[in-house]
This record gives C-alpha cells, structure tokens and sequence, in this order.
C-alpha cells in the first residue's frame, strides 16, 4: 500500500512539473539570464542605476 501511495506521489510530482514546463517556458532556463551587476573599478562597489559611483564623485 505505501508503495503505491509513493508512486502515485512521484507521478503526480512529474505531472505538475511537465506542466508548469509547458505553462511558463521561459522561467528558471538559460535564456532567462540576468546580466551581472556593474562594479566600480576603482573601489569595487556596485553600481545602481546610471549614476557613476559615488567614490568618482568624491563623497565617499
């Protein structure tokens, strides 16, 4: 009985994946990707936005 109640478990598990595959394609694969962040050369912070980094400014 529990084996059947594991198998049945696992197959109901692959269903919900193979449709939430078919349903959003494009989440969690490689062409998905985020580019990496920009870090400042000159005192390795990141960057946010468009603004130079506040080091360049010189308040920092």
């Amino acid at each position: 009985m529990l084996v059947k109640i594991v198998t049945l478990f696992l197959i109901g598990m692959a269903a919900v994946a193979l449709i939430g595959r078919f349903r959003f394609p494009r989440i969690g694969r490689k062409s998905a990707r985020v580019a990496p962040p920009t870090i400042c050369g000159h005192c390795g912070r990141y960057i946010l936005g468009k603004e130079e980094c506040s080091c360049r400014k010189g308040r920092g």
